[in-house]
């Protein structure tokens, strides 16, 4: 298996630091996501087991194609990447009050900086692909 690139790090160590997110936001403050995902207020356990596992098992195929380098997960997680910049001014609406908020300020201002985050490793991963090719360094 080739050496990765710093792009493939960089993808590989967002998927890593979001799982980790989701698992602190579950075992720290689990009604963030019983509202988001609309839950049943008795047994919410399975369910958020369910869907911990759900995405665990979608990162890890996203995780597989980073790693074998496979070309339609590149634009996947490209055009994913860069349209993270549309999470900037929905969280800015949301915490001025034009929108309705999706969770507590703290939810919606983590959501603004995973999409500035996304953003930016999408440019890169432009930079990279424009210099060597799918999967190059930036």
């Amino acid at each position: 298996m080739p050496v990765l690139s710093r792009t493939q790090v960089m993808v590989l160590s967002f998927l890593a630091a979001a799982w980790v997110a989701v698992v602190a936001i579950l075992a720290v403050a689990p009604d963030v996501y019983d509202q988001a995902l609309g839950l049943p207020i008795a047994d919410r356990r399975p369910f958020e087991v369910a869907f911990l596992a759900a995405l665990s098992i979608f990162l890890v195929i996203v995780a597989t194609g980073v790693l074998r380098r496979w070309r339609w997960m590149f634009w996947l997680i490209l055009v994913a990447f860069l349209a993270g910049v549309i999470r900037l001014p929905a969280s800015a609406l949301e915490l001025a009050g034009a929108i309705p908020r999706q969770g507590p300020a703290w939810y919606v201002v983590l959501q603004g900086v995973i999409g500035a985050v996304q953003f930016v490793i999408g440019i890169a991963m432009l930079m990279g692909y424009r210099r060597s090719g799918l999967w190059g360094n930036f």
